[in-house]
């Protein structure tokens, strides 16, 4: 088997999660192949002279998840001197994530091999992005005005409002039209006006799973993690509390998933994760997709033996 090396954008490598961290799971799958694997901070990365380049630790991969990794001495590299590269950091999506897409974007340039290619992950929102295929979401709303959400509100009666840049669970609220605190939570929320948010018609469907979907390189992952919201809560988010259990696709997953996968592969978003719950799209994750460890562990599918199988033929 060819040997290949390939470079990771992460978060602080101490602050990882090991056991249950995707981007960790990749890793420890590539080095599993023969692959070396590279670990890079988005805050080093500069351009200069017409290239592109990082400082990059090569790292030495362990199964204990306390101790999970090595650390080599860095080295300054070009990011094309990379068999590939992986934008594995997590939101927020701010401007110094978007200043990251456009140096990659040079670095693609230059001979780079990014995934997710950072045009695509420039150009969708991930609360936004869904707003291309309407024929699968929810009733949907996105404004800033606070009365055009008022009325929205007294039509559908029950809705959850979120900020179009959270992530995790953060800032999502259920209102109901005779809610006490709607108006507190929408001014909250749009800043007096000021910030666009999202409101969606509240899917009781919830309670079953916020379904997370995986699609690796246009091929979808058979089974879903369903993060399943605790008693009393509305967020399902596994980072709300959220129990994850991994489950077979339903035939309306497999349709959503089987009309997206194409269109977003040839967008050159190599690991997307979709939210669906109650068989309507909610979200499509292209920054950091998570749950590929909890869907190895429960049902014995390798997803990131999946990707890192979809990297080598792309690499050859």
């Amino acid at each position: 088997m060819t040997s290949f090396e390939f470079a990771f954008i992460v978060d602080p490598l101490p602050e990882l999660k090991a056991y249950k961290d995707s981007s960790v799971a990749m890793m420890r799958a590539a080095a599993a192949r023969g692959h070396a694997v590279w670990a890079i901070r988005r805050e080093d990365i500069v351009w200069r002279d017409g290239v592109v380049a990082a400082r990059a630790a090569p790292l030495a991969l362990h199964a204990d998840d306390h101790d999970w990794y090595t650390a080599d001495e860095e080295d300054v590299r070009a990011l094309s001197a990379f068999d590939a590269v992986l934008m594995r950091q997590d939101p927020p999506f701010d401007f110094e994530y978007v200043a990251a897409t456009w140096l990659l974007e040079r670095a693609a340039v230059a001979g780079a091999r990014v995934f997710n290619a950072p045009r695509a992950v420039r150009d969708h929102s991930e609360k936004l992005a869904i707003t291309e295929f309407p024929q699968f979401i929810p009733v949907t709303l996105v404004a800033r005005e606070p009365g055009r959400i008022h009325a929205f509100i007294d039509e559908i009666g029950d809705v959850v409002l979120k900020p179009l840049d959270g992530m995790g669970g953060s800032q999502v609220f259920r209102v109901a039209a005779k809610d006490p605190n709607r108006n507190v939570i929408v001014e909250t929320l749009t800043c007096n006006g000021a910030r666009t948010i999202m409101a969606q018609h509240y899917l009781p469907g919830i309670r079953d799973g916020d379904k997370r979907v995986l699609i690796i390189g246009g091929e979808i992952v058979p089974y879903a993690l369903a993060r399943i919201p605790r008693e009393g809560e509305t967020r399902g988010n596994l980072a709300a509390g959220g129990r994850g259990v991994a489950m077979p696709l339903t035939v309306r997953e497999w349709e959503i998933a089987g009309f997206l996968a194409p269109i977003l592969w040839k967008r050159g978003l190599l690991i997307v994760g979709l939210d669906i719950i109650d068989g309507h799209l909610t979200e499509i994750n292209v920054t950091s997709p998570t749950c590929m460890v909890e869907i190895t562990a429960q049902q014995g599918f390798d997803v990131a033996g999946l990707a890192i199988g979809m990297l080598e033929r792309l690499c050859v």
